[in-house]
């Protein structure tokens, strides 16, 4: 998937996908392929780990926007934490804060499920 990671991690409440290095062009189809791939194996509340995301591209946007569109479908639920100042003013610039619940923290978004 070139130059980023993605790992897995079941919590209590949810399945934490933990993002590491650059979300563009590059590697959004896998990032979004995999995304895919959990919620369809039966995973509706999904914590995004955002702590380690260098850079987010229009691509990596819309591999996330595909995402909370089939979550939605399925009465899921995906959330991000931990996102850096330069990848929040992304997510703020393009509108996405209206978009996807945002948590400062991993326990505290783990902490917004049921």
């Amino acid at each position: 998937m070139g130059p980023m990671e993605l790992t897995e991690q079941k919590r209590e409440k949810s399945l934490q996908v933990t993002v590491q290095g650059r979300l563009d062009s590059r590697t959004a189809s896998g990032f979004e392929g995999k995304l895919l791939g959990l919620i369809g194996a039966g995973e509706h509340t999904i914590v995004l780990d955002c702590g380690g995301l260098s850079y987010l591209s229009s691509a990596g946007l819309r591999a996330l926007l595909v995402a909370a569109k089939k979550m939605k479908a399925c009465d899921g639920r995906l959330v991000v934490a931990a996102l850096k100042d330069e990848v929040r003013e992304v997510f703020e610039l393009s509108g996405f804060t209206t978009v996807f619940p945002i948590f400062a923290s991993v326990a505290e978004a783990e902490a917004s499920f049921p």
